[in-house]
């Protein structure tokens, strides 16, 4: 689980929004031994009980137009969903 967690805080894009925990990707690679530590404990968890702690699943949605947009319905949506379950999902799909 360890190399996995490792593996995806590494391939987590640098300089992007930060989700509703305020925390980036960038951040999350700088936590050293102790962080990881405590991310494997925390996706660990999340594994074998199946439960996911309530700050992670909550996702702040923003709509904004597209640049170019030339109709009502040139919309997009930017999702900010914390980096911690970014890495969760990592692990899910590379293992499915």
């Amino acid at each position: 689980m360890r190399s996995e967690v490792e593996k995806a805080i590494k391939e987590m894009r640098d300089k992007k929004a930060t989700g509703r925990d305020d925390m980036s990707g960038d951040i999350l690679k700088m936590l050293g031994e102790d962080g990881l530590r405590i991310m494997t404990q925390l996706i660990s968890n999340i594994f074998e009980t199946g439960e996911w702690p309530k700050n992670l699943t909550e996702v702040t949605m923003i709509a904004s137009k597209k640049p170019a947009a030339t109709q009502d319905n040139d919309d997009s949506t930017i999702s900010l969903v914390a980096y911690k379950a970014k890495i969760v999902a990592r692990i899910f799909r590379q293992r499915n």
